[in-house]
């Protein structure tokens, strides 16, 4: 009997992953196979945060077993280090069951950490407590030219407003280590011998209409009480959470440092620009499917 396997469900928001991860394990349960769905969208991690990042209600999962859905609370920072091993304990506890693995999202670096030999640089408390000081008090761009001095192609891969990544980056190398510069290992070697990964496009010109109705579908479905119930919660404290796409827009409409319809906009083009390095992320990953939906599963499960 061969091992059970990982399917990997991939590709920018809003090409329809959750859908397809439901049909693929509901058409592997009828077989008899025990699938499970394991989370890999950064922002589906937190409670409380269901609207902005189109998580499925727990009566809309047909009944099929989701992990680490809901298992931060918005104050916690979403540290890809801290996921890693969560889900891959996940993973292998659905294949102990004898069921395949379906690990699904668009957060890039997350999906990566699982499939491939993905190790992580040391930390330094102290290291970090001062560089955030020092973010706090030279900014951004000072601490990106200081990276672009110690690692070039680290500084040309991160995103410039990212100050989090930034500090981090600045983090290893004081301790002598190699950054992974937010990125894929030179040759990925996956975790699991058993993985198939399986990409969803769509066509640009449609994405771009599907991304920007989602937006304004989140605002008529109650982002903005969504958030507001969140501030109890200590979202605005939250350095992960309150800085999410859309979250941190809401945010902006609830202090009035922006009009519904600049927050609305604002969204639509951050969420875009968002589609877009997804799909350069992971069209670098070897041996992936990619598949325009809607997609048969019954076509994946013959080959």
């Amino acid at each position: 009997m061969d091992a059970p396997r990982l399917w990997v469900i991939v590709g920018a928001t809003g090409t329809g992953k959750s859908d397809l991860a439901l049909d693929l394990a509901e058409s592997l349960r009828n077989t008899g196979n025990p699938a499970e769905i394991v989370n890999a969208d950064a922002m589906q991690l937190y409670r409380g945060m269901d609207i902005g990042t189109a998580k499925l209600a727990p009566e809309e999962r047909r009944g099929i077993p989701h992990h680490l859905f809901d298992v931060r609370d918005v104050t916690d920072e979403a540290a890809v280090a801290w996921y890693q091993p969560l889900a891959r304990e996940a993973i292998s506890d659905i294949h102990s069951r004898g069921g395949d693995a379906i690990l699904v999202g668009g957060s890039g670096l997350y999906v990566s950490s699982v499939i491939y030999d993905f190790r992580f640089p040391p930390r330094d408390a102290v290291v970090r407590a001062r560089l955030e000081g020092e973010l706090e008090s030279e900014g951004t761009a000072a601490l990106l030219d200081r990276l672009r001095v110690l690692d070039p192609v680290t500084a040309a891969r991160v995103d410039p407003k990212n100050g989090r990544r930034i500090i981090r980056a600045l983090e290893v190398i004081e301790q002598g280590a190699e950054t992974h510069g937010a990125a894929l290992p030179e040759k990925p070697v996956l975790w699991h011998p058993r993985t198939r990964i399986i990409g969803l496009r769509v066509d640009r010109a449609e994405l771009v209409g599907r991304l920007d109705a989602r937006v304004e579908r989140m605002w008529a479905a109650g982002l903005l009480d969504e958030v507001d119930g969140l501030r109890s919660r200590g979202i605005e404290q939250g350095i992960t959470a309150s800085r999410a796409i859309g979250y941190a827009q809401a945010l902006g409409q609830l202090h009035g440092t922006m009009s519904e319809a600049e927050a609305i906009a604002q969204t639509q083009a951050l969420t875009r620009r968002y589609a877009r390095r997804q799909v350069s992320w992971f069209n670098r990953y070897t041996g992936l499917e990619w598949h325009e939906p809607p997609v048969d599963p019954g076509v994946l499960l013959e080959y």
